[in-house]
């Protein structure tokens, strides 16, 4: 918040000159009074800074969260009532619990952190290879449930890597047969190993 410096010469360091007149202050800044919330940020910036770094031992977070007191105190300062306690008590207070809130919400923060499993698992080469193992008996099974031509076809194509018209010449069959058992065997198979 811009600050006219000339409207705050005169008053001396240690600025309201007590608890009443810091009272004084916060009525006024309750009234929206911004020369008032001045004069109260003066008073009150350093020791909210103060409670704020001894509880939470972090410059910047101390920074923040006296920022986050002094924006409270401009709009709640109406709920300061005098018979309660002193002025700076009820500041100190406002302080105080904000940073310990700060802290919880850290320490919050990191217990999610732990409690989220690694994005990174370990790699266990014997589950990988039942797994592989398991997924070609499947595939070796429903390739057996195919017609001969079919079986054939698949095989060449797939894993011998042929075109249509290399299998259809090594089975002494049109392309065009090669072509419907093949698509007729990917629906089998497709529906064997359950693939959608």
């Amino acid at each position: 918040m811009a600050q006219d410096p000339a409207s705050h010469a005169d008053r001396a360091p240690g600025g309201s000159g007590g608890p009443a007149g810091l009272a004084e202050l916060l009525a006024g800044t309750a009234r929206g009074d911004a020369d008032a919330f001045a004069a109260v940020y003066d008073e009150v910036a350093a020791p909210v800074i103060g409670i704020a770094r001894r509880v939470l031992r972090d410059p910047a977070q101390s920074e923040e969260v006296a920022q986050e007191v002094l924006l409270e105190i401009w709009r709640t300062a109406a709920r300061f009532d005098p018979a309660k306690g002193s002025p700076m008590a009820w500041v100190m207070t406002l302080a105080h619990r904000r940073a310990v809130d700060r802290v919880r919400s850290v320490q919050k923060a990191a217990e999610r952190e732990r409690r989220v499993p690694s994005a990174v698992t370990p790699y266990d080469e014997v589950a990988e290879a039942v797994e592989t193992s398991l997924e070609q008996e499947r595939v070796r099974r429903c390739l057996s449930a195919l017609t001969e031509l079919q079986r054939e076809s698949v095989t060449l194509a797939y894993y011998a890597g042929y075109t249509y018209g290399q299998v259809a010449s090594l089975l002494g069959v049109p392309a065009g047969t090669v072509k419907t058992r093949m698509r007729d065997a990917l629906i089998r198979l497709r529906d064997c190993l359950g693939v959608r």
